[in-house]
């Protein structure tokens, strides 16, 4: 049974920075494309980056371009995507997201079998 599970949430202030992980276990997604998405409260969920299965192409929504980084550590099967410059926009709860792809070109949630419970996010004002 495949399962990731974030952690690295909490409260940060304007400005400051967190690093998100996202552990996989029952699976490996090594070759696979994974991604973070995020839903602020109120509003529908939405992409903010990912990490193709070759672990090098990336892709990131506008708003978090030059901000964030996503990555891997294939041998702890493990997603991470550290985000600095933190706004009170980036509120949210961030779901981690693996595809069963080695290669999605445009992310769509739809691409994404396998989802995080999700880890809360909060940037004070």
């Amino acid at each position: 049974q495949v399962q990731l599970v974030e952690s690295g949430g909490g409260w940060v202030q304007t400005g400051g920075s967190l690093r998100l992980s996202c552990a996989a276990s029952g699976g490996n997604f090594g070759n696979k494309t994974m991604a973070w998405f995020r839903q602020a409260p109120g509003k529908e969920r939405e992409f903010v980056a990912m990490l193709n299965g070759n672990g090098l192409s990336t892709r990131y929504r506008d708003s978090v371009k030059g901000r964030s980084t996503i990555s891997r550590d294939i041998a702890k099967n493990t997603l991470y995507l550290q985000m600095d410059s933190l706004k009170p926009e980036d509120t949210a709860v961030y779901y981690c997201a693996g595809a069963t792809y080695y290669f999605v070109r445009t992310p769509r949630m739809t691409d994404f079998a396998y989802w995080g419970q999700g880890t809360r996010v909060t940037v004070s004002s």
